[in-house]
């Protein structure tokens, strides 16, 4: 795993990004026209379908779901509670339904969603198989699944740095988990970055797949890998302070990379 692909490292990594990850890092990296294009494969065509944002974080993603589907049919869940805090003071998510949980561990019965949406939370996941596994089983029969998330950085600097940070999925990762999952129809689509594409890889990728069938999935996990109830011993406290400051020392250095390719893109926009 990555230094912050454990669900307690992303817990408190968000926990002191919160007040800043609005206004300065998403806009960086996860722009409204990218959110369009992934949500666009959830076929959001009907504005009662139960609805749950997983990894909701601060209620962008979410935001561009009540475009489609009413709000007070649409639950976000993270396990961030600062996250959450953020999400509930947007007035078109007032209406939403707020639920503290885990994406390995989902707190819904057995077919009983007709959308699941999870847009930039699978790079935090320790265990990506059965978080997925967990979207098959909660929806009904001809739901869909959505995630959206990072492809591996074209240059080298920035792979490393992304090795060091959190999980950043292949496209045959991706299409294996769905498959393993027990998915069909499975629909892909490029995410282009702010800045479009540096070197010409794509930034990210979302894919969908419909349930064909009621019941489990076939990849069903019995325990998660990783549980946040677990006490911190003295070793695994040491083990948590060295993930945590290196993968967040890794994860800030993009920030400044993301900046300087933004500001490149939009140079280039004004010269051409």
């Amino acid at each position: 795993m990555r230094f912050i692909q454990h669900k307690k490292e992303a817990y408190w990594f968000y926990r002191a990004l919160s007040p800043l990850y609005d206004r300065w890092v998403n806009p960086l990296f996860w722009t409204p026209a990218m959110r369009s294009a992934a949500l666009a494969l959830a076929h959001l065509d009907d504005r009662r379908l139960r609805t749950v944002d997983v990894g909701a974080g601060t209620g962008f993603s979410t935001e561009g779901v009540v475009e489609h589907v009413e709000p007070s049919w649409v639950t976000l869940l993270d396990q961030s509670p600062d996250q959450l805090r953020r999400a509930r003071r947007k007035p078109g998510l007032a209406a939403c339904r707020f639920v503290l949980g885990d994406a390995e561990r989902l707190p819904f019965e057995d077919d009983t969603l007709d959308r699941y949406v999870s847009c930039g939370s699978i790079e935090y996941w320790p265990d990506p198989q059965r978080a997925i596994a967990e979207a098959y089983r909660v929806l009904r029969p001809g739901g869909v699944a959505l995630l959206a998330g990072p492809l591996p950085p074209g240059g080298r600097l920035a792979r490393r740095l992304a090795d060091a940070w959190m999980l950043f999925p292949t496209e045959g990762q991706y299409r294996e988990w769905f498959t393993n999952a027990g998915f069909a129809s499975l629909e892909t689509a490029y995410l282009d970055a702010p800045w479009g594409r540096d070197g010409g890889a794509p930034y990210g990728l979302a894919i969908a797949g419909r349930k064909p069938a009621s019941g489990p999935s076939p990849a069903a996990r019995r325990t998660p890998a990783e549980d946040l109830r677990e006490p911190l011993t003295a070793g695994r406290r040491v083990r948590f302070v060295v993930r945590f400051v290196l993968g967040s020392l890794a994860g800030a250095a993009f920030v400044p990379i993301g900046v300087a390719l933004n500001l490149r893109a939009r140079r280039a926009r004004r010269s051409a």
